[in-house]
């Protein structure tokens, strides 16, 4: 269990992180990511640019109205932005916490059909110490697993959950947060159902594995995909299909105590990832926690290819990125009707293969 030192924080945050109508924007994009996003709009991968569209984001006035927290990569928690001000500085202006990264990527599993585990264990505590003195408050940790034949295997699904577990012990005893993400990915031609029973399987293991290590659940968040059909898959689904498979999930292996399920967007479109969670959110059954999200691509796209790596255009991308937040704060309060004006360059889904950070 979480020291006493900090279990009353870890509380606290974790609520504050949950609260209604808000959610979390994911800009923990690695410097080979962010390449890849800034090469799509030509815009040279170096780090003065990286800090003026990270600043970009986090000083669109406003957006602490949407958002509570901002996971960051580590260049971002210690970086300035061009006005001098540091990012830490700007989300706490606009009462956003900060959160960080601290996985290493993931590696493949020997004897599987390419699945993986995720990397970062090693030194986590000291990170998490350094991480905490510079102001961050929670962590994100991604395991990835992916739908095949005979996949997620058992063997996949132990260590993915022993890694989250570990990083969730290691985080709260120093002061931090663990969002436990374990992404199921869109990756096939998988059905609907195929999706949900596989991400049982995965959860199941997951909490097992949290209960194991004493990780003070009412001190985490969840970070889950939705459960969809594959990306291959030509199955017709609504944004309510998706809503009561996705719950139906979650109320069979998520503990009431965990105060907020924040989802991915995993490669749905911006408008896609929108109208899933307000039809979420609109679902008459009871629920014990807070659904809510946790958008990077889902929440960027318009803002990145209205930006373009020119100053001119920093008020419109920021609109842009702020109409979005927007939209997704109305769908976590289920008042969100779709179609709100916003700059929506993204032209359906943002699924990418095999999606790393």
């Amino acid at each position: 269990m979480a020291s006493s030192k900090y279990a009353a924080e870890l509380v606290e945050t974790a609520r504050k992180l949950a609260a209604p109508g808000k959610g979390l924007l994911a800009a923990d994009e690695s410097t080979g990511t962010i390449g890849k996003r800034f090469q799509g709009i030509h815009v040279e991968n170096t780090e003065p640019n990286r800090a003026q569209y990270r600043e970009l984001l986090f000083s669109a006035e406003g957006l602490g109205e949407f958002i509570s927290g901002a996971i960051l990569f580590e260049e971002t928690l210690f970086q300035k932005g061009p006005s001098g001000a540091t990012m830490v500085e700007m989300l706490r202006k606009q009462g956003i916490i900060p959160g960080i990264k601290v996985d290493k990527g993931t590696v493949p599993i020997l004897g599987t059909d390419n699945e993986t585990a995720t990397q970062g264990l090693d030194g986590l505590g000291a990170r998490c110490a350094e991480y905490y003195k510079q102001g961050a408050r929670f962590a994100k940790w991604r395991a990835v697993l992916k739908i095949g034949p005979h996949e997620p295997s058992e063997l996949a699904i132990a260590e993915n959950a022993h890694g989250l577990a570990r990083y969730a012990s290691i985080c709260q005893e120093n002061g931090l947060v663990p969002i436990v993400e374990p992404e199921v990915l869109m990756d096939g031609s998988h059905d609907i159902e195929t999706c949900g029973a596989a991400t049982e399987k995965v959860l199941a293991g997951v909490y097992k594995a949290l209960a194991d290590h004493q990780v003070l659940l009412e001190g985490t968040l969840l970070k889950p995909n939705m459960i969809t059909p594959g990306a291959d898959s030509k199955q017709k689904f609504t944004p309510n299909d998706v809503a009561k498979l996705t719950l139906r999930t979650l109320l069979r292996r998520v503990p009431p105590a965990v105060p907020g399920i924040m989802f991915l967007s995993g490669g749905q479109a911006e408008e896609e990832a929108s109208l899933n969670l307000v039809a979420l959110n609109k679902l008459p059954d009871h629920r014990p926690w807070s659904l809510s999200f946790s958008y990077g691509r889902a929440l960027q796209q318009s803002c990145l290819k209205t930006w373009l790596g020119k100053a001119e255009n920093v008020p419109k991308a920021q609109e842009a990125l702020l109409a979005r937040a927007k939209a997704n704060h109305l769908a976590q309060l289920g008042k969100y009707e779709g179609g709100l004006p916003t700059l929506d360059l993204s032209k359906g889904a943002l699924f990418e293969k095999g999606y790393v950070y």
